[in-house]
């Protein structure tokens, strides 16, 4: 008989990183989440954007710069793709793109899909409108908790005739009862307003607010434990919003802050997450065309990794 001359597959990972289709991390494309334990996700949508628009080029070049990521986490030795059946699903595809309240209703049926399927999500963004209707998806049976970074709460209400913009979503999320917020906490929120509505809403419903005054004045360890404390046991999402950090760091963002969270403190936060009950994340509001080295770009992809991580040991442990 004849040698067999066929090579075998390749395995993205294997490839140099500048070849092939990117996708997240260098993960298997696969259109069906059937079978898996966590789908990477793109959301390309910012229509909630209330200035600088961009972030809808996010998953694009965060699939880029995620071709940097490595297997093996070098603090905890966690490696994602052992514990969990992972892969690159694709991006929501959108059937009314120019209006908002449908297109957040088209990522609502995406991710209906893959919590169906009994599928963690971690997702790139995007701006931070995506947030409520994959909350409105996944917290099926009961509210999720929430660690959330952001130098905003993100808890206004109407904006310009609109109260879906990325500036509501948490505020639309409590309303919903898709998001419990006793059991959420925000991190590093700071910069002036014009009104305070949104710092009212969140501590009028309870959730703990860590201003970026606290958080450098208490110092990392001690934010960890307390969103640890609020979270509990319960579900819990990770949403991370780049504009949380200082912009040094992630320039390339809408709304950015001065004075926020160094990336090594973002690391150390989502790192202190190990042992929490993960249901899903997100990394949001990276811009492109203000980015102009692409170092946000792959910030944001580091702290989906991070997140991967986290999220990883979770799922297996409850598998």
């Amino acid at each position: 008989m004849a040698n067999d001359t066929r090579l075998p597959p390749l395995q993205p990972s294997t490839l140099p990183r500048y070849s092939g289709i990117p996708t997240f991390m260098r993960t298997p494309l696969q259109a069906d989440p059937t079978g898996l334990d966590i789908a990477l996700i793109g959301v390309p949508f910012d229509g909630g954007v209330t200035n600088r628009t961009g972030a809808r080029h996010g998953p694009r070049e965060m699939r880029n710069m995620s071709s940097l990521m490595r297997a093996i986490h070098h603090v905890t030795r966690v490696n994602p793709y052992s514990l969990c059946r992972i892969a690159d699903i694709g991006d929501v595809a959108f059937t009314r793109l120019f209006e908002l309240e449908a297109a957040l209703d088209d990522i609502e049926a995406f991710y209906r899909r893959v919590h169906a399927a009994g599928v963690a999500p971690l997702t790139a963004g995007g701006d931070h409108s995506i947030t409520y209707p994959i909350f409105k998806a996944i917290a099926t049976d009961r509210p999720v908790g929430m660690v959330h970074v952001d130098a905003h709460t993100d808890t206004w209400d109407e904006f310009l005739g609109s109260k879906f913009t990325h500036g509501a979503p948490f505020r639309r999320a409590v309303e919903a009862g898709v998001l419990d917020p006793k059991r959420t906490v925000q991190i590093g929120i700071r910069g002036a307003q014009h009104t305070d509505a949104g710092w009212t809403f969140s501590a009028e419903t309870g959730m703990r607010v860590i201003f970026m005054e606290e958080f450098t004045r208490i110092g990392v360890d001690k934010a960890i434990a307390e969103a640890r404390r609020v979270v509990g046991d319960g579900p819990t999402y990770v949403s991370f919003d780049v504009d949380g950090l200082d912009p040094v760091y992630a320039p390339g963002t809408g709304t950015p802050e001065i004075g926020g969270l160094t990336t090594i403190e973002g690391q150390a936060l989502v790192r202190g997450l190990r042992g929490l009950n993960l249901v899903g994340g997100d990394v949001v509001e990276v811009a492109p065309p203000f980015d102009q080295t692409g170092n946000t770009a792959l910030v944001g992809a580091t702290m989906m990794y991070e997140i991967l991580c986290v999220l990883a040991e979770s799922v297996a442990a409850r598998r």
